[in-house]
């Protein structure tokens, strides 16, 4: 394959500065600002701030809110905001127009899509019970689930399969919805949509994609999968900022069944009637809920505009290609180490950030970040470097391995201030 040739071909530092020379989204680096002397690979937990971010944050707040007051809400276009940034995010997922809204978090959109699905299951599909979902999904996914069901009391089970091997045979007749993370936080799995998605319809399933993991990073193509729902952040690797909102997408062919769970006076035909029944707008708007955070909203727009100038068969190509390269650079320079790839070494089967395991992972971390490489930990001992093709190069690869060499070789995790655990890890 070819990053396969390529992460071979820079086996010198020189050859990795050579391939950042020549690479196609080399100048999108200059869009963020980064700290100098830090190798930041940490994009596919929160990621770097997009160069006019804070401007764009001055500007509501000095401008927007602060001489035109209440106006913003038409004159600036306040209103509008979730549509017009959720337009943006549909393109980027294949999500085509008029599906997607920027709104919420990823929890509460996850509730919203799953009770959704869940309705017209009972129409179509009445008697199915089975919720079913990855052991190794993120937590979130699972809680909201869980609490789902308890809330409906009307039955339902969480069914957890641990591999791709038990989908088939977890897909049975008792199932109504599939929630999966597109790419796994933990691994870097990722699932190949299509297929995933067929496999559910064929046994009259729904499905629901988290791609907290994979915008910005993976091409994805909702509609072209015939997926049913899709959520996901835009903190990650759309750049958008910490905490900014989630999105939603619900397929065309649901619209007109999507009923609203959380009935708030945004999703409303018409919220300044202040009527005291609800009645849901027409198309995406009804999956709105309330009132929304528009700073945060505005600031995340950035990230989004800075996402869609770029190829995404550049992107994968490049993620694939860096991928490879750290995972070949550890294996030939820390193989007397108690390191275990849990990423995918199918190129297929992974998403844009590389997981080891080590039974120090904790403590090995936080030296890393003391010695300027910023990745972070999850339990249980899993060190995960994010690639993230827009500002990170093979060279910064290079280097970031060579610190991890040089952490383990010289065992600096092994001091009490590396073991302290902070309340976010």
């Amino acid at each position: 394959m070819q990053s396969n040739a390529a992460s071979a071909a820079m086996n010198t530092r020189e050859a990795c500065v050579a391939a950042d020379a020549n690479d196609p989204l080399a100048s999108f680096r200059a869009k963020f600002l980064l700290p100098e002397g830090e190798l930041y690979f940490d994009g596919n937990s929160l990621g770097a701030r997009p160069i006019g971010a804070s401007e764009r944050a001055l500007d509501v707040v000095e401008r927007e809110w602060g001489t035109d007051l209440i106006r913003s809400w038409n004159t600036n276009h306040w209103f509008d905001l979730p549509i017009r940034i959720g337009e943006k995010i549909g393109a980027l997922i294949g999500g085509g127009t008029g599906s997607t809204v920027a709104t919420d978090t990823t929890s509460i959109n996850i509730f919203k899509s799953l009770a959704a699905a869940l309705r017209i299951q009972e129409e179509d599909a009445p008697g199915r019970r089975v919720i079913l979902s990855e052991r190794d999904n993120f937590p979130t996914d699972l809680y909201m689930i869980q609490g789902l069901a308890e809330l409906l009391d009307r039955g339902y089970e969480l069914r957890l399969i641990d591999d791709s091997l038990s989908l088939d045979e977890a897909i049975d007749d008792d199932v109504s919805v599939v929630l999966l993370s597109h790419v796994n936080y933990r691994t870097g799995a990722l699932w190949p949509m299509a297929e995933v998605t067929a496999k559910a319809h064929a046994n009259g399933a729904l499905i629901i994609w988290d791609l907290c993991h994979s915008v910005g990073a993976v091409p994805v193509t909702l509609a072209e999968a015939n997926a049913d729902f899709a959520v996901g952040c835009t903190y990650k690797y759309l750049n958008g900022g910490p905490g900014s909102p989630a999105f939603i997408w619900v397929a065309e062919k649901h619209q007109d069944r999507f009923q609203q769970p959380l009935s708030g006076w945004w999703g409303h035909s018409n919220p300044f009637a202040m009527s005291p029944e609800y009645a849901p707008a027409d198309g995406i708007r009804k999956f709105l809920c309330g009132t929304q955070p528009i700073t945060s909203l505005a600031v995340s727009e950035i990230g989004i505009d800075i996402a869609l100038e770029v190829d995404q068969d550049e992107l994968r190509a490049k993620s694939l290609a860096m991928t490879e390269l750290f995972i070949a650079l550890v294996e030939q320079r820390l193989s007397d180490h108690p390191l275990t790839l849990i990423t995918p070494r199918e190129q297929e089967l992974r998403g844009s950030h590389v997981s080891l395991r080590h039974p120090e992972g904790y403590a090995v971390m936080q030296a890393l970040i003391a010695h300027g490489v910023i990745g972070d930990y999850r339990e249980p001992e899993v060190l995960r470097f994010g690639i993230t093709p827009l500002y990170l190069g093979y060279a910064d690869v290079w280097d970031a391995v060579e610190v991890l060499r040089k952490v383990l070789d010289e065992k600096l995790w092994d001091t009490p201030e590396f073991q302290r655990r902070g309340a976010v890890t």
